[in-house]
């Protein structure tokens, strides 16, 4: 195989690896659950913007010019700023989004009414394993009381005329007007 084309295999490589390191951090989690179009599509374009950049920074040219000797001296040298950069990208996306996580979503929440979409289990804690209180029905509405882990909320929801307090998975309330 020729050294170019390993080079550019590797380029493109990294960039699928930082591709899915930024895309882990910057996106929503349910976007990653089930593979869809919508991965695929980040993944490719990330791989292939990424793996270009790589490429460019290295001077290496993936259409069969050897410019083995030149890429060589600086391929360690591209791939170490490369991961450096996509580091500090990292870190800065992870501050973003707890920073972003921690202040804004709780505020905008807590209050609003939400109707629930499907029947929905009123649970003593945060999580698919702590205990079950109530079923609330398709169509009622809940209030969020601005506590959060993740994709759970705490909510009240009044059933046969009983208030409950307890967490629910949000992916399972829409908004009023939805």
């Amino acid at each position: 195989m020729e050294t170019a084309t390993l080079y550019a295999a590797g380029a493109f490589a990294v960039g699928l690896a930082i591709t899915l390191f930024l895309a882990a951090y910057l996106t929503p989690r349910q976007w990653w659950r089930r593979p869809n179009a919508r991965a695929l599509l980040i993944s490719l374009a990330g791989a292939w913007g990424f793996g270009s950049l790589i490429l460019y920074a290295a001077h290496a040219r993936p259409d069969g010019h050897d410019d083995a000797p030149a890429v060589a001296a600086t391929s360690a040298a591209a791939q170490a700023t490369a991961r450096r950069a996509a580091s500090r990208a990292i870190t800065a996306a992870v501050a973003a989004r707890d920073a972003a996580s921690a202040s804004a979503p709780t505020s905008l929440i807590a209050g609003h009414p939400f109707a629930v979409h499907r029947d929905l289990n009123l649970r003593a804690a945060a999580g698919v394993h702590a205990a079950r209180l109530i079923t609330v029905p398709a169509g009622a509405v809940v209030t969020p009381t601005g506590l959060r882990s993740g994709d759970w909320w705490q909510i009240k929801a009044s059933v046969a005329g009983r208030e409950n307090t307890g967490w629910a998975n949000s992916l399972w309330l829409r908004r009023s007007g939805e």
